[in-house]
């Protein structure tokens, strides 16, 4: 199926730049970008670099998703510089009575019993309706430990509902999730949300181990007067003892494939076998071939040679 010429709305890739991409991230990348351009949406990248930055990353991961055949639209966002829109969003929602402070540790959290019927790791609420003496105990705290106390949703729901293109309707948890760390640094969930909707992306295919962080997105969306976009979430790629593919299992990078005497073509054509694809040579063959519908739920399990 040949690319459609691009139309409202927008798909993107959004790679972390902690190091190089594995080839997990590379299969995500592909689809996300077959996605979008089939669809007759732009193609954005941004650059997600609040947190984890190695020094040269994010260029290796540019080159190496050219170097695919992937190409995008405009310039690429670097999440960073878009602070002013993420103080905006959690001004817009403090407005709302929406926010409070939260003077809890990482520890204290971790132990502190779960709220009845709330998720494994939802945050219990502790220092939701605190009194006015409570809170300025908390920032004396705050002070003594040298950070700023983090800022919290106050989630007047418990569930939210949204699209994604393999799953159907998913409705998953809501609860007091962080807006600003006490590092000062603005939460991923808030800033993926204000970046997504700055740059008119109503497609976001990413990893499906994000999959449950969805709805808590699309709700922050709505509170925020925002577009909730439409998911499509890619299975990951395992090793071959199951678990999540990661550097340690080998020469997993497209620049290891490359050193292992592999061509960018053949990594392309490696990720086509993975969705039941043979011969697919570029990025653009996919885009051709690669029919979303017959998508496997199952993990990619990538055995590499010796």
């Amino acid at each position: 199926m040949p690319a459609a010429t691009p139309g409202p709305g927008a798909g993107r890739y959004a790679p972390s730049p902690s190091g190089d991409l594995h080839l997990g991230n590379l299969r995500t990348a592909i689809l996300a970008w077959v996605l979008a351009r089939r669809t007759g949406r732009a193609f954005h990248l941004r650059v997600e670099d609040l947190d984890r930055v190695q020094e040269g990353a994010a260029q290796r991961q540019l080159e190496d998703l050219a170097a695919l055949g992937l190409d995008w639209d405009g310039e690429v966002v670097r999440q960073s510089e878009r602070g002013a829109d993420h103080e905006a969003a959690i001004g817009s929602l403090t407005a709302q009575g929406l926010v409070y402070e939260c003077y809890c540790t990482r520890r204290e959290i971790l132990e502190a019993p779960s709220a009845p019927h709330a998720p494994p790791g939802a945050y219990p609420g502790t220092c939701r309706d605190l009194s006015p003496a409570e809170r300025e105990a908390g920032r004396v705290r705050m002070r003594e430990l040298r950070r700023e106390p983090a800022l919290r949703l106050r989630a007047e729901v418990t569930e939210w509902s949204v699209q994604d293109l393999w799953e159907g309707e998913v409705r998953g948890a809501v609860d007091d999730l962080v807006l600003r760390r006490g590092d000062g640094v603005v939460a991923y969930n808030l800033a993926v949300v204000v970046d997504d909707a700055a740059a008119g992306v109503d497609q976001v295919a990413r990893g499906d181990d994000l999959l449950s962080s969805a709805p808590r997105q699309a709700h922050l969306a709505h509170l925020l007067g925002l577009p909730e976009p439409t998911y499509a979430h890619v299975p990951l790629a395992l090793n071959t003892a199951g678990a999540r593919l990661a550097k340690r299992d080998g020469a997993v990078t497209l620049r290891d494939r490359l050193a292992a005497g592999e061509s960018a073509v053949d990594v392309v054509e490696r990720i086509g076998e993975s969705l039941g694809l043979a011969g697919c040579r570029s990025a653009a063959d996919l885009l051709e071939a690669w029919d979303p519908a017959g998508m496997s739920r199952r993990p990619w399990v990538v055995d590499l040679p010796a």
